[in-house]
């Protein structure tokens, strides 16, 4: 199993990314797929979830602002971030739900400072 992130970047409060992650070693379709973070000293936290049938959950700081869609064909999900605020700034990881323990990528770092 191996996620790749990418597509972090450095950005002013207000601004848009889209993170992309690239997911293989497992029968992606099947799967429910998250995305979570982490800032400078805190713990990993959930940012979303897409579920199989694109069901969409998420956290209550960045609903109504980040939008998570996936691709079945090629493996992939896709975060994108609007209204960017400098409480996003950490790195973002996706993964499976992490209560399973599957390993997790080296993650991508979204820095929002003006």
């Amino acid at each position: 199993v191996q996620f790749v992130e990418s597509g972090g970047d450095l950005v002013q409060p207000g601004g848009s990314l889209r993170l992309s992650c690239a997911a293989s070693g497992f029968t992606f379709k099947q799967w429910s797929i998250d995305w979570y973070r982490q800032a400078p000293g805190k713990e990993r936290e959930f940012v979303a979830r897409i579920e199989t049938l694109g069901k969409r959950t998420y956290a209550a700081s960045v609903k109504g602002r980040f939008f998570i869609s996936r691709d079945n064909d090629l493996s992939t999900t896709s975060l994108q971030m609007n209204n960017l605020k400098p409480d996003d700034t950490a790195v973002y990881y996706c993964n499976v739900d992490h209560t399973l323990g599957w390993p997790w990528g080296q993650g991508t770092q979204v820095t929002v400072s003006s």
